[in-house]
Protein backbone atom coordinates (compact mmCIF):
# COMPACT_ATOMS: atom_id res chain seq x y z
CA UNK A 1 0.00 0.00 0.00
CA UNK A 2 1.88 3.10 -1.21
CA UNK A 3 1.98 6.28 0.85
CA UNK A 4 1.63 9.58 -1.00
CA UNK A 5 2.91 12.95 0.11
CA UNK A 6 0.83 15.86 -1.18
CA UNK A 7 1.78 19.53 -1.36
CA UNK A 8 -1.41 21.57 -1.17
CA UNK A 9 -2.38 25.19 -1.81
CA UNK A 10 -5.69 26.69 -0.71
CA UNK A 11 -7.59 29.87 -0.05
CA UNK A 12 -9.01 29.47 3.45
CA UNK A 13 -11.85 31.97 3.06
CA UNK A 14 -14.75 29.54 2.41
CA UNK A 15 -13.60 26.86 4.85
CA UNK A 16 -14.13 26.13 8.52
CA UNK A 17 -10.44 25.34 8.74
CA UNK A 18 -8.46 22.28 7.71
CA UNK A 19 -9.89 19.59 9.96
CA UNK A 20 -12.91 17.56 8.88
CA UNK A 21 -16.10 18.38 10.81
CA UNK A 22 -19.51 16.81 11.06
CA UNK A 23 -20.96 19.93 9.44
CA UNK A 24 -19.27 22.72 7.53
CA UNK A 25 -16.91 22.83 4.56
CA UNK A 26 -13.29 21.95 5.40
CA UNK A 27 -10.11 21.56 3.36
CA UNK A 28 -9.53 18.02 4.59
CA UNK A 29 -13.12 17.10 3.81
CA UNK A 30 -13.11 18.28 0.19
CA UNK A 31 -9.75 16.66 -0.60
CA UNK A 32 -10.78 13.32 0.90
CA UNK A 33 -14.02 13.48 -1.09
CA UNK A 34 -12.08 14.23 -4.30
CA UNK A 35 -9.72 11.28 -3.74
CA UNK A 36 -12.69 9.00 -3.11
CA UNK A 37 -14.31 10.07 -6.37
CA UNK A 38 -11.34 9.15 -8.55
CA UNK A 39 -10.00 6.14 -6.62
CA UNK A 40 -13.10 4.62 -5.07
CA UNK A 41 -11.24 4.49 -1.74
CA UNK A 42 -12.16 6.13 1.55
CA UNK A 43 -8.98 7.78 2.84
CA UNK A 44 -7.91 9.88 5.78
CA UNK A 45 -5.45 12.71 5.23
CA UNK A 46 -2.87 13.67 7.85
CA UNK A 47 -1.47 17.18 7.47
CA UNK A 48 1.57 19.01 8.80
CA UNK A 49 -0.36 21.88 10.36
CA UNK A 50 -4.12 22.12 10.91
CA UNK A 51 -5.02 25.66 9.91
CA UNK A 52 -7.97 27.56 11.39
CA UNK A 53 -10.98 28.95 9.57
CA UNK A 54 -9.92 31.61 7.09
CA UNK A 55 -6.20 30.80 7.16
CA UNK A 56 -4.56 30.16 3.78
CA UNK A 57 -1.76 27.85 2.63
CA UNK A 58 0.72 27.92 -0.23
CA UNK A 59 2.66 24.83 0.90
CA UNK A 60 0.62 22.63 3.20
CA UNK A 61 1.85 19.03 3.33
CA UNK A 62 -0.30 15.96 3.92
CA UNK A 63 -0.03 12.22 3.42
CA UNK A 64 -2.48 9.44 2.60
CA UNK A 65 -2.33 5.73 1.83
CA UNK A 66 -3.98 4.16 -1.23
CA UNK A 67 -4.42 0.45 -1.91
CA UNK A 68 -3.62 0.84 -5.60
CA UNK A 69 -0.22 1.98 -6.85
CA UNK A 70 -1.35 5.04 -8.78
CA UNK A 71 1.03 7.21 -10.80
CA UNK A 72 1.83 10.37 -8.86
CA UNK A 73 0.72 12.67 -11.67
CA UNK A 74 -2.60 10.81 -11.77
CA UNK A 75 -3.09 11.34 -8.04
CA UNK A 76 -2.36 15.04 -8.47
CA UNK A 77 -4.41 15.67 -11.61
CA UNK A 78 -7.39 13.44 -10.81
CA UNK A 79 -7.73 14.92 -7.34
CA UNK A 80 -7.58 18.44 -8.77
CA UNK A 81 -10.24 17.56 -11.33
CA UNK A 82 -12.64 16.55 -8.57
CA UNK A 83 -11.76 19.51 -6.34
CA UNK A 84 -13.40 22.01 -8.67
CA UNK A 85 -14.80 24.56 -7.91
CA UNK A 86 -13.22 24.68 -4.44
CA UNK A 87 -10.15 26.98 -4.12
CA UNK A 88 -7.84 24.05 -3.35
CA UNK A 89 -5.04 22.72 -5.54
CA UNK A 90 -2.74 19.70 -5.24
CA UNK A 91 0.54 21.26 -6.33
CA UNK A 92 2.60 18.08 -6.09
CA UNK A 93 2.33 14.38 -5.26
CA UNK A 94 5.08 11.83 -4.63
CA UNK A 95 5.47 8.37 -3.15
CA UNK A 96 7.30 8.39 0.18
CA UNK A 97 8.45 5.69 2.62
CA UNK A 98 5.86 4.20 4.98
CA UNK A 99 7.60 5.88 7.90
CA UNK A 100 6.92 9.35 6.55
CA UNK A 101 4.26 11.16 8.57
CA UNK A 102 3.31 14.67 7.47
CA UNK A 103 2.69 15.76 11.06
CA UNK A 104 4.94 13.64 13.30
CA UNK A 105 8.12 13.75 11.23
CA UNK A 106 7.97 17.51 10.54
CA UNK A 107 10.87 19.37 12.13
CA UNK A 108 9.87 22.94 11.30
CA UNK A 109 6.79 24.85 10.15
CA UNK A 110 6.73 28.27 8.49
CA UNK A 111 4.05 30.97 8.49
CA UNK A 112 3.78 34.43 6.92
CA UNK A 113 1.46 37.19 8.06
CA UNK A 114 0.70 40.13 5.73
CA UNK A 115 -0.32 43.58 6.94
CA UNK A 116 -1.46 46.22 4.45
CA UNK A 117 -0.36 49.50 6.02
CA UNK A 118 -2.14 52.37 4.29
CA UNK A 119 -5.17 54.58 4.79
CA UNK A 120 -7.27 53.14 1.96
CA UNK A 121 -8.73 49.63 2.27
CA UNK A 122 -7.54 46.82 -0.04
CA UNK A 123 -9.31 45.81 -3.22
CA UNK A 124 -7.16 43.18 -4.96
CA UNK A 125 -5.64 41.68 -1.80
CA UNK A 126 -8.81 41.84 0.26
CA UNK A 127 -9.16 38.62 2.22
CA UNK A 128 -5.40 38.00 2.26
CA UNK A 129 -4.06 40.92 4.30
CA UNK A 130 -4.87 42.64 7.58
CA UNK A 131 -5.65 46.25 6.76
CA UNK A 132 -4.10 48.55 9.38
CA UNK A 133 -4.79 52.19 8.38
CA UNK A 134 -2.56 53.90 10.96
CA UNK A 135 1.22 54.22 10.59
CA UNK A 136 3.36 51.30 11.76
CA UNK A 137 7.11 51.34 12.38
CA UNK A 138 8.43 47.97 11.22
CA UNK A 139 11.76 48.52 13.01
CA UNK A 140 9.95 48.82 16.35
CA UNK A 141 8.00 45.68 15.48
CA UNK A 142 11.24 43.85 14.71
CA UNK A 143 12.81 44.98 18.00
CA UNK A 144 9.77 43.74 19.90
CA UNK A 145 9.79 40.46 17.98
CA UNK A 146 13.36 39.71 19.01
CA UNK A 147 12.15 39.50 22.62
CA UNK A 148 10.11 36.44 21.67
CA UNK A 149 12.82 34.42 19.95
CA UNK A 150 13.99 31.23 21.64
CA UNK A 151 12.42 28.75 24.02
CA UNK A 152 9.76 30.23 26.30
CA UNK A 153 6.44 29.62 28.00
CA UNK A 154 4.07 31.28 25.50
CA UNK A 155 0.96 31.17 27.72
CA UNK A 156 0.44 34.90 27.10
CA UNK A 157 0.10 34.18 23.36
CA UNK A 158 -2.06 31.07 23.59
CA UNK A 159 -5.77 30.65 22.86
CA UNK A 160 -7.93 29.77 25.84
CA UNK A 161 -9.13 26.64 24.03
CA UNK A 162 -5.60 25.47 23.13
CA UNK A 163 -5.25 21.75 23.86
CA UNK A 164 -1.45 21.50 23.74
CA UNK A 165 -0.01 19.64 26.72
CA UNK A 166 2.62 22.34 27.31
CA UNK A 167 2.75 26.08 26.51
CA UNK A 168 6.52 25.90 26.01
CA UNK A 169 7.63 26.42 22.42
CA UNK A 170 10.86 27.40 20.66
CA UNK A 171 10.43 30.28 18.24
CA UNK A 172 13.27 29.90 15.74
CA UNK A 173 12.48 32.84 13.44
CA UNK A 174 10.50 36.06 13.79
CA UNK A 175 11.37 38.60 11.10
CA UNK A 176 9.47 41.76 10.20
CA UNK A 177 10.04 42.95 6.64
CA UNK A 178 8.61 46.04 4.96
CA UNK A 179 7.83 45.90 1.25
CA UNK A 180 7.31 49.36 -0.29
CA UNK A 181 4.35 49.20 -2.69
CA UNK A 182 4.15 52.73 -4.11
CA UNK A 183 1.28 54.39 -2.27
CA UNK A 184 1.60 52.09 0.73
CA UNK A 185 3.71 49.56 2.54
CA UNK A 186 3.09 45.88 3.08
CA UNK A 187 4.57 44.54 6.29
CA UNK A 188 5.29 40.82 6.36
CA UNK A 189 5.91 38.92 9.58
CA UNK A 190 7.77 35.65 8.92
CA UNK A 191 7.94 33.08 11.70
CA UNK A 192 9.16 29.50 12.05
CA UNK A 193 9.09 26.87 14.78
CA UNK A 194 8.84 23.13 15.17
CA UNK A 195 5.27 23.65 16.36
CA UNK A 196 2.97 26.48 17.41
CA UNK A 197 0.27 26.88 20.02
CA UNK A 198 -3.32 27.51 18.94
CA UNK A 199 -3.55 31.13 17.68
CA UNK A 200 0.03 31.82 18.80
CA UNK A 201 1.09 33.52 15.57
CA UNK A 202 -2.03 35.70 15.44
CA UNK A 203 -1.60 36.86 19.06
CA UNK A 204 2.06 37.62 18.38
CA UNK A 205 1.24 39.66 15.27
CA UNK A 206 -1.44 41.61 17.12
CA UNK A 207 1.08 42.43 19.85
CA UNK A 208 3.74 43.45 17.32
CA UNK A 209 1.20 45.76 15.69
CA UNK A 210 0.79 47.49 19.07
CA UNK A 211 4.57 47.92 19.20
CA UNK A 212 4.58 49.28 15.65
CA UNK A 213 2.18 52.10 16.58
CA UNK A 214 4.20 52.83 19.74
CA UNK A 215 1.60 51.66 22.22
CA UNK A 216 4.02 49.00 23.46
CA UNK A 217 7.80 49.00 23.70
CA UNK A 218 10.10 46.03 23.17
CA UNK A 219 10.56 45.68 26.93
CA UNK A 220 6.77 45.72 27.37
CA UNK A 221 6.52 42.75 25.01
CA UNK A 222 9.19 40.92 27.01
CA UNK A 223 7.18 41.64 30.18
CA UNK A 224 4.01 40.28 28.57
CA UNK A 225 5.84 37.09 27.65
CA UNK A 226 7.20 36.70 31.18
CA UNK A 227 3.78 37.36 32.73
CA UNK A 228 2.19 34.33 31.01
CA UNK A 229 -1.03 36.37 31.11
CA UNK A 230 -2.99 36.30 27.85
CA UNK A 231 -5.08 39.32 28.90
CA UNK A 232 -1.96 41.51 28.60
CA UNK A 233 -1.07 40.73 24.98
CA UNK A 234 -2.31 42.64 21.97
CA UNK A 235 -5.43 41.82 19.95
CA UNK A 236 -5.56 38.61 17.97
CA UNK A 237 -4.82 39.46 14.34
CA UNK A 238 -7.52 38.30 11.90
CA UNK A 239 -7.15 34.88 10.31
CA UNK A 240 -7.20 36.04 6.70
CA UNK A 241 -3.77 37.68 6.89
CA UNK A 242 -2.10 34.39 7.82
CA UNK A 243 -0.67 31.83 5.39
CA UNK A 244 1.02 28.49 6.03
CA UNK A 245 3.97 28.64 3.65
CA UNK A 246 6.13 25.59 4.28
CA UNK A 247 7.23 22.65 6.35
CA UNK A 248 10.65 21.04 6.72
CA UNK A 249 11.50 17.37 7.15
CA UNK A 250 14.75 15.62 7.86
CA UNK A 251 16.37 14.57 4.59
CA UNK A 252 15.77 10.89 5.34
CA UNK A 253 12.05 11.53 5.85
CA UNK A 254 11.36 12.83 2.39
CA UNK A 255 12.68 16.34 1.68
Amino acid sequence: MPRYKLVIEYDGAPFFGWQRQAEGLTVQGVIEAAVRKFSGETVRLTCAGRTDAGVHATHQVAHLDLAKDWRTDTVRDATNAHLRPHPVSIVGAEIVPDGFDARRTAIRRHYRYRILNRRSPPAITRGHVWHVPWALDHELMQAAGRKLLGRHDFSAFRAAECQAASPVRTLEQLDVEVRPMGFHDEIVVATSARSFLHHQVRFIVGTLMMAGCRRLGADDVADILASRDRSRCGPMAPAHGLTFVGVDYAEADGK
